[in-house]
């Protein structure tokens, strides 16, 4: 077999047993394989670019395939998947992409499977992308762009009175991501580092390519991989002046430890600690990993942060990098759009609520607090920090953008709000909003 198909097989089939994430299971599916430069490369584009465009791919299938999708076995499909973003989607040969395909479902299924599976592909082949949409997808901007329609429909309500941005929102959601280093303050310059500087942010860089685990000081904790808007989230906090006092920095929902190493960094500068608290016992270890080379953390607390461990009216500064749908980082975790359900924007509103009067608890008067989520969905941004104001009549809306380096059109859906988009801004979409309490 192939193996940098077979990775990819393996990673689809991860993804769907067991709730795998693309952009964690790769670094060890590659590695088992041996896989590496542009082997792992194409491994990485097939299962990554396969998951994200798999509403059409199926739509496609559908129309190429005697029986429904459903009644397809689930191995089967997965490798009818990526024998579709083969032929539709990359630079494969027509006849390289049928017959490692069918090889690869005579291997792991059986005979007949692959007879059906070299039937099918070859019905897939008779067209290009283009030619597909347009039968099976004429006027339909979730088959085309490959997004769940109730996820289209949100991201149309978020943009508000730009609208007519939505088609470049999902096609820009299924752009594979660059990889963007940040340099922690104090620990490295991005001036040592290969790449691009980021746009916005003064510690970011965009690597051209390769692995960033070969850069020396990613080993060595001095750099992380942070996507520029996650970047943008703390510096925002840290930039956000504050009344007396700036020593006691709270990350409330620190895992997996991206912002958290960034706002440790900051503080050690500036003489503050950071503590972070984290629900989960390995992500807990992960904050405590990422941030160990940074005088800045003070501790790492495994707890509910709906009852957080610290008294009343006690944080400088506090971030509430809330969990959230993610449908802001869709180019990173394209699993997220088919995994998502309505039912879990109203479920995690109601913990990005509680979370949320519980940092304004913590917060003391005169200090900032910074609100984000990654996900541009209102219920999860404007209605939950319209729903604190509200319940919290001591609690005011400060402009966050007064304290970022200038992003252009980055208005949120409240006004001091920002919402980045990777269609205008090449981040994640993520949502900041600057509180205080009197």
């Amino acid at each position: 077999m192939d193996p940098a198909r077979l990775a990819a097989f393996e990673v689809l089939k991860a993804v769907r047993v067991d709730d795998g994430y693309t952009n964690l299971l790769l670094p060890a599916t590659l590695a088992r394989h041996g896989l590496s430069g542009r082997d792992a490369a194409f491994a990485t584009e097939l299962a990554s670019g396969t998951i994200r465009r798999q509403g059409t791919y199926d739509a496609v299938l559908a129309a190429c395939s005697d029986r429904p999708l459903r009644k397809v076995e689930a191995k089967v499909l997965d490798a009818l998947r990526l024998g579709a973003h083969q032929l539709l989607a990359m630079r494969v040969p027509t006849h390289a992409a049928i017959d490692t395909t069918v090889s690869l479902v005579r291997d792991q299924v059986s005979q007949g499977a692959a007879g059906f599976a070299n039937a099918v592909l070859r019905k897939v082949a008779a067209r290009d992308l283009d030619s597909w949409l347009a039968d099976v997808a004429p006027d339909d901007l979730a088959v085309a762009h490959s997004h769940p329609a109730w996820v289209v429909d949100e991201l149309r309500r978020a943009l508000g009175g730009r609208a007519e941005e939505l088609p470049a929102l999902l096609a820009a959601d299924n752009d594979p991501p660059r990889v963007t280093l940040v340099a922690r303050p104090g620990l490295a310059t991005r001036e040592e580092l290969p790449g691009t500087p980021t746009r916005y942010s003064p510690y970011g860089v965009v690597l051209d390519g390769g692995d960033p685990a070969g850069i020396a000081a990613v080993a060595e904790g001095r750099v992380g991989v942070q996507d520029e808007g996650s970047q943008l989230v703390a510096l925002a906090l840290a930039s956000a002046p504050v009344e007396g006092r700036d020593e006691r920095w709270v990350d409330l929902c620190a895992g997996p430890g991206g912002k958290a190493s960034l706002l440790a960094a900051l503080a050690a500068e500036r003489g503050a600690r950071l503590t972070g608290v984290e629900l989960h016992h390995h992500r807990a270890r992960l904050v405590a990993r990422a941030a160990a080379s940074s005088a800045g953390l003070a501790g790492v607390v495994q707890a509910d942060a709906t009852h957080a461990p610290f008294a009343d009216a006690s944080a400088d500064r506090i971030l509430l990098d809330a969990p959230c749908t993610g449908l802001g980082a869709l180019r990173r975790r394209p699993e997220a759009r088919w995994r998502r359900r309505p039912a879990d924007v109203t479920e995690l509103a109601e913990l990005q609520r509680a979370l949320l009067a519980e940092a304004v608890r913590v917060l003391r008067p005169g200090g900032a607090l910074l609100y984000a989520t990654c996900s541009p969905v209102l219920a999860e941004t404007a209605e939950v920090v319209t729903a604190a104001l509200t319940d919290h009549p001591h609690v005011r809306l400060e402009d966050v953008a007064a304290h970022l380096p200038v992003v252009p059109d980055a208005e949120g859906p409240l006004p001091g709000t920002v919402q980045l988009w990777p269609h205008r801004h090449g981040t994640d979409a993520m949502f900041l909003a600057l509180l205080r309490t009197e």
